[in-house]
């Protein structure tokens, strides 16, 4: 079984080389040094290989691998292959479409109102395209939107300020 110390350890060959793990998990060390998590497995008669991901510091630790290989052997319980689910996913993101995109075919095919719509449209474009018009919607995170929407209600309030100090 792996430790952490011994991927470490590891040193890159001529030829990519396997270090089995445990469970059907393994590393491949490539003559690049890169250390990548794997798993091989059976369904439905054929043989498939699903790359977990990369080990280091930006990447997977053996914690973090072991965690994979347990969803992906229950995918596979599951009769679901795991290396084609990331293969869909990954086919996915490369077709999303744009925040932008997104946000203009939901504005004009939504049912609202009109008022509501131009309302709607309104604070799209004043505040919410111009910080994710090019970003894809995966791209976009949690704490990006508690941002813009921090930055909007502060906004917000020097309006009232300054305009309950006109009266």
């Amino acid at each position: 079984m792996l430790t952490d110390a011994a991927i470490k350890a590891l040193k890159p060959k001529e030829k990519l080389y396997k270090i089995v793990d445990r469970d059907g998990l393994y590393v491949v060390v490539q003559p690049s040094g890169a250390i990548v998590f794997r798993l091989d497995y059976r369904l439905n008669g054929r043989r498939e290989t699903l790359t977990l991901g990369r080990y280091g510091p930006a990447g997977l630790s053996l914690a973090r691998a072991r965690e994979k290989l347990i969803d992906a052997r229950r995918a596979i319980s599951e009769g679901r292959s795991p290396a084609q689910e990331k293969q869909r996913e990954k086919r996915r993101l490369r077709e999303a479409k744009s925040f932008g995109e997104f946000g203009e075919r939901w504005l004009q095919e939504a049912r609202m109102a009109d008022s509501t719509r131009a309302m709607r449209r309104s604070i799209f474009e004043r505040d919410i395209l111009p910080a994710f018009r090019n970003r894809l919607l995966p791209e976009i995170l949690p704490e990006d939107l508690r941002g813009l929407c921090a930055k909007v209600k502060e906004r917000g309030r020097r309006q009232r300020r300054s305009m309950s100090g006109i009266s």
